[in-house]
């Protein structure tokens, strides 16, 4: 049973919050929403341009416009990540929190992949997150403060057929984070990670079997897979200042059997 909704607390009041992959239902938008309703402004961006101008639509509409900006960004470009810094800076005078949502999933077995499967999986999840926390640091370096959050994957820690290129992808978010994290505390900045097990959104149904995901539920201690918005607010939790004392950590957000 799906425990029920929690309410903003004001966790993020008046922060300027960066969120890729932010369009749709997943992980990113609902980090948006729970940042929004903890009293952020918010710049989204996704490489999917109609769906992230329906999703700012809809959010503006409900937060206000003044609060909710967007921009497509594919994060294998670096002048499109760093059009998307500039204009965080620009819209909001600073950034606060950068979430570094984006990343590329598949099935392959090893045997069989290819290398543009590899290199395509690697430099949107690994590559993209670095070009993110490069841009967000350089800023947040000048600033003395700022907060990245980096979603990575239990599959970094754990083992699963069809998934070597995934896991490894995440296994360096994770390490990501710990090396920038020693880098960025000198100036005042925290990096940390949220690895999450299984949350069920619309686009992991078209890219996963149905058998799979009965599998992956089923090593869940809870019987069910998260809620989108259950790891935004680890990610919330991360980005506030109720995390003032971590860096370099990631931190799981799962149920799965040990």
């Amino acid at each position: 049973m799906t425990p029920p909704y929690v309410p903003g607390h004001g966790l993020l009041d008046g922060r300027a919050v960066v969120i890729t992959a932010a369009a749709g239902a997943g992980i990113g938008g609902a980090t948006a929403r729970r940042c929004l309703e903890e009293g952020a402004r918010v710049l989204i961006s996704d490489a999917h341009e109609r769906r992230l101008t329906a999703s700012a639509q809809e959010l503006a509409k409900e937060f206000g416009a003044d609060r909710v900006a967007a921009l497509p960004c594919d994060v294998t470009s670096e002048e499109q990540v760093q059009a998307l810094y500039d204009l965080a800076v620009e819209r909001f005078g600073r950034i606060d929190v950068a979430v570094n949502n984006a990343g590329l999933g598949g099935t392959a077995e090893l045997v069989d992949m290819t290398d543009e499967q590899w290199s395509r999986v690697l430099d949107i999840t690994l590559n993209g997150t670095m070009r993110c926390t490069r841009a967000a640091l350089r800023i947040m370096r000048d600033q003395g403060s700022g907060v990245i959050v980096n979603n990575a994957s239990v599959i970094g820690w754990r083992a699963q057929k069809g998934q070597s290129h995934y896991a490894a992808a995440k296994a360096g978010v994770m390490a990501l984070t710990r090396c920038s994290a020693l880098e960025a505390a000198g100036f005042g900045v925290r990096v940390n990670a949220v690895s999450p097990s299984l949350a069920m959104h619309p686009h992991l149904v078209k890219v996963t079997s149905e058998e799979l995901l009965d599998e992956l539920t089923r090593r869940e201690a809870f019987g069910r897979y998260a809620e989108p918005w259950e790891v935004a607010n680890v990610i919330v939790f991360l980005a506030s200042d109720y995390s003032s004392y971590m860096t370099g950590e990631v931190v799981s957000v799962s149920s799965q059997h040990a």
